[in-house]
């Protein structure tokens, strides 16, 4: 299931290189302030959830924005039959798609 939200965007990390044992990794790293869960009434405020998106490159993009900024995002809920997660599908600074609506 796929829908958009806006997000505050924290802060990026472009990770690249290569494990000890020879594996390749490659990914952006995208930290989302996120509403902590005050169901219970012992919490309350906001903490930081890290998303993946796409690879190391994907960072070039927003390295020139000021953070954090505000996002217009897609994300998924995927699951594997047990367990469900969220991912993040892609990223528009909420200030480049309105000059985008202009032109």
């Amino acid at each position: 299931m796929k829908f958009n939200t806006q997000v505050k965007v924290l802060g990026m990390k472009a990770n690249k290189g290569t494990m000890d044992n020879g594996q390749g990794y490659d990914s952006t790293k995208v930290y989302v302030e996120t509403a902590l869960d005050d169901s219970k009434g012992n919490a309350k405020g906001f903490a930081v959830a890290e998303y993946t998106l796409g690879l190391s490159e994907e960072f070039s993009k927003y390295k020139h924005l000021p953070f954090p900024f505000l996002a217009d995002a897609t994300v998924e809920i995927v699951t594997t039959g047990k367990a469900q997660k969220t991912q993040l599908v892609e990223l528009k600074p909420v200030e480049m798609a309105k000059q985008a609506k202009v032109a």
